[in-house]
């Protein structure tokens, strides 16, 4: 993990985490590791509520990087309630005629609340740039105002963190090929994605334009190596957990007093009854 510039250096495309060979974790050992850290995001869960803070995270990266993958295994096992995701559509015609930011505004976290966005507004410097759907003024106008809004928010309060997840070609290639062959994971590609796949030096420019320009100190991106995408979900959930301040409080005690009598079955009346 590195906050310098991605270089998508070639790595062994085999070092993908899936049985634990050739340097990748295995099943076993992740689900161990990622129940440990589980209980920390909990924890964080638990402070946010007590203290009412506020945190977004801006999961980015080429498709098939990880991205939805990680933001499920931060959000897994907190309350839907105050964890939220969000993964925006093609905007409206309506949209399209908005201030740029103004569709992502009314996703911003309220007390106590965690927003994960899986993509964010920085579509803009990313496939819209590199697919032709803006125009290079209009993504130069973006990494103008990007780190002018994001000011705006952490001077607000909100704790604002950002991560770029790095892949090389080889595996994005795997993991396209394994999604065409299955049947439900096909969703996940589009024929954008497919488009995409062809202008992979295109959007690693796009990539370095933006980091130059929106990485400052109030909102710095973090780049995580998601060759090995285990890996990388440790990788993640472990700096962030580290990069929030001291986050413990008391927890709720609940005592369960005895029932007071024997357990009772669910009767239904006819005609409803259980499948």
């Amino acid at each position: 993990m590195s906050k310098s510039k991605d270089k998508d250096s070639k790595k062994d495309s085999s070092k993908n985490g899936k049985n634990g060979k050739n340097g990748g974790i295995g099943k076993a050992e992740y689900l161990e590791k990622l129940s440990a850290l589980e209980l920390e995001l909990n924890a964080v869960a638990r402070w946010l509520q007590h203290t009412g803070k506020r945190l977004m995270v801006l999961v980015e990266g080429r498709d098939t990087a990880g991205k939805g993958g990680v933001i499920s295994a931060i959000a897994g096992s907190l309350n839907p309630r105050t964890t939220r995701s969000v993964a925006l559509p093609k905007p409206t015609e309506r949209e399209s005629t908005q201030w740029y930011f103004q569709r992502y505004v009314q996703h911003l976290p309220a007390a106590g609340e965690i927003v994960l966005f899986d993509r964010s507004w920085y579509n803009r410097a990313g496939v819209e740039r590199v697919m032709g759907y803006c125009t290079e003024a209009e993504t130069a106008a973006f990494l103008k105002a990007a780190p002018v809004f994001e000011q705006m928010l952490v001077d607000d309060g909100i704790m604002l963190f950002k991560y770029w997840l790095t892949v090389d070609q080889a595996l994005q290639e795997e993991r396209i090929a394994e999604r065409l062959a299955d049947p439900l994971k096909r969703w996940k590609l589009s024929p954008i994605d497919l488009q995409a796949r062809q202008r992979y030096a295109d959007y690693g420019s796009a990539r370095d334009r933006m980091l130059k320009a929106t990485h400052t100190a109030a909102a710095p991106w973090v780049l995580v190596d998601f060759n090995d995408q285990r890996r990388g979900r440790l990788a993640l959930i472990r700096h962030l957990l580290d990069a929030i301040p001291e986050h413990k409080v008391p927890e709720q005690q609940i005592e369960v007093p005895p029932l007071g009598h024997d357990p009772q079955v669910e009767r239904l009346k006819a005609p409803f009854k259980p499948i």
